[in-house]
């Protein structure tokens, strides 16, 4: 399953608005906000609705394919496992297991980069 897509934007303060103001009409509004300074990098933004944030913008370079896609994994395993199967079948490293608090206490992913240098991620929200 999908857990949820990001795209880069070039002016996140007009996109911010710009997604706002589209999304609405679909009951969809910002659930979470990640600065530049929590990060150590981009600011980020997460859409969606029922307490679950499936669509994200945020700054920063564009991978080369462009797209950021994020699978659900059912344990932190199966996210250790992405990670390495990925790798080992060409996947290039952007960002290895472990937990990325700044997005909730239990949010434990994995990220590459595949052929075509989209960002693939795996992860799990449950505790260990």
């Amino acid at each position: 399953m999908i857990d949820h897509i990001g795209v880069a934007v070039s002016n996140m303060e007009r996109a911010k608005a710009f997604y706002l103001n589209a999304l609405e009409r679909l009951g969809i509004g910002v659930l979470m906000e990640v600065s530049a300074e929590e990060t150590g990098g981009d600011a980020h933004a997460g859409f969606g609705k029922e307490n679950k944030a499936f669509f994200w913008i945020g700054t920063g370079d564009k991978p080369k394919g462009g797209a950021h896609v994020a699978f659900t994994a059912q344990t932190r395993a199966d996210v250790d496992a992405f990670y390495h199967a990925a790798l080992a079948a060409g996947g290039r490293d952007n960002g290895a297991p472990g937990l990325r608090p700044f997005y909730h206490a239990h949010y434990y992913g994995a990220f590459v980069f595949d052929p075509d240098g989209n960002n693939i991620e795996a992860v799990c929200h449950r505790p260990e």
